[in-house]
């Protein structure tokens, strides 16, 4: 595990709790985080931290400044190919060691998640590189003068690409949109479609509606499958948070499930929420096009339509906190006789999606918390199961040293010879969730090649 020592009394004096409180939970967060996506990726690369130690700098800009010391050692299967005065010969690196002590810039910090727009990375000094070149067996930097010649060309070349005020740039998200606030709330409701194009070649499509506001990196919200039918009714509402009405519009995207391979894209619209009367709703009746190029022939081609009820609602100032709702971290309290001390937490199992079993995919969700195990209703035949189901635990402390452990099985059909199949897992950390109150993530499953799991975390103190 790596370990963040933060240097307190020089933040807490330099800027007060609320920014100490910030950068802590900052590198709690991104430390919890490193720690179980890239742990793996860590330990085979044997990266570590020098002293464990990353060095916090408080400036009067929106920005986090870190300064880690790494260290990375390996023998890697490098080899190179070298051609000189006609000759040619393959030289081996071996022992490879690199020192560096880069400067890591986090800005602007933004009120969107992953909370910053741009990472921009210097080195404070000339890196330490040392390795070994060996030919047919035989060590070259045993000839006199060459080690050092060929540290210190390495040296340089990257010295003159990325030494402090160089840097390197790696944008994460557009700074101006990512500082914009919720305004409103788009009110969607998909009714129906008509004359979808067959896309079976063994009886009719089982389609189902993506939709999702341009401009947000947030998961696509999902209609129900209607299953061999080329003219479904949904009747499904969703609420969608609008950051600028008059940049962004609502994509709705119909695609043809399969149990098995990718998904099949039936036909696709948007509607410009700038064309939207605020309070009104309004009835749409909308051809299915192939892509959004109006110059597209194949746009022509009659895809079927789709009839959805939009309503654009802004904020007023009375009821913004109400309306916000699903983007805040209020819970609701615990009931009276929750033991003192402790709480309540919840699990809510929304979704899964992309979910693939090797003979059947009949999914469910077992979860395991301090010994205790629940189970949702398994759903047949679904490689995109909605559950939206609660789960309580009585916890006589809070469980800020605990971990939830979530696996995806599919149950097997009541007649064949196939056995129950694990089609993914996750480990969640708890501790974030009794500091936040609040978590609702998708995560990426565990021995599963895309199959990701959306799970609300609650913790509830009376």
């Amino acid at each position: 595990m790596i370990v963040y020592n933060f240097v307190s009394s020089c933040c807490q004096d330099s800027c007060g709790e609320v920014i100490y409180d910030l950068f802590s939970f900052f590198l709690q967060f991104w430390g919890t985080y490193i720690t179980i996506m890239l742990a793996p990726v860590i330990a085979s690369l044997h990266l570590s931290f020098i002293n464990n130690r990353i060095k916090a700098y408080i400036t009067e800009e929106k920005e986090l400044i870190m300064e880690p010391s790494l260290k990375w050692a390996g023998n890697p299967n490098v080899t190179v190919l070298v051609k000189a005065f006609g000759l040619k010969a393959t030289v081996q690196v071996v022992d490879l060691q690199v020192f560096a002590s880069p400067r890591i810039t986090l800005k602007p910090l933004v009120p969107s998640f992953p909370c910053f727009a741009k990472i921009l990375v210097s080195l404070m000094e000339k890196p330490h590189v040392d390795f070994g070149l060996k030919l047919v067996g035989a060590d070259l930097m045993a000839i006199p003068g060459l080690y050092r010649f060929v540290q210190e060309t390495i040296k340089n070349q990257v010295a003159n690409m990325y030494l402090w005020p160089r840097t390197l740039e790696v944008p994460i998200m557009d700074p101006s949109k990512a500082e914009k606030k919720p305004v409103g709330i788009l009110y969607v409701k998909v009714v129906r479609a008509h004359n979808l194009r067959k896309k079976d070649l063994l009886g009719k499509s089982d389609p189902y509606v993506k939709l999702r506001l341009t401009e947000e990196k947030l998961p696509s919200k999902k209609t129900s499958v209607k299953h061999s039918n080329l003219n479904p009714e949904w009747n499904e509402e969703f609420k969608l948070v609008v950051k600028d009405p008059e940049t962004q519009a609502l994509e709705l995207i119909v695609y043809d499930w399969e149990k098995v391979g990718k998904h099949e894209k039936m036909g696709m619209n948007v509607i410009k929420l700038k064309d939207l009367t605020p309070d009104e709703t309004k009835s749409l009746t909308l051809d299915m096009l192939k892509n959004m190029d109006p110059n597209d022939v194949q746009n022509e081609k009659s895809r079927g339509q789709i009839v959805v009820e939009v309503t654009y609602k802004p904020f007023r100032e009375a009821d913004l906190p109400k309306e916000i709702r699903e983007d805040a971290n209020v819970v609701e309290k615990a009931p009276d006789d929750t033991p003192a001390g402790g709480g309540l937490l919840v699990v809510i199992v929304h979704e899964a999606q992309d979910l693939e079993g090797k003979h059947h995919t009949n999914p469910y969700v077992r979860i395991l918390f301090r010994g205790e195990e629940r189970k949702t209703k398994h759903i047949k035949k679904n490689r995109d199961p909605r559950w939206e189901e609660e789960f309580q635990f009585v916890c006589d402390e809070p469980p800020i040293h605990d971990k939830l452990h979530v696996e995806v099985l599919s149950r097997p059909p009541s007649i064949g010879i196939h056995s129950k199949e694990n089609l993914g897992y996750v480990v969640v950390s708890l501790a974030d969730v009794v500091s936040n109150k609040r978590i609702n993530e998708k995560y990426h499953l565990i021995d599963s090649k895309n199959g990701r799991i959306q799970i609300e975390l609650q913790w509830r103190t009376s």
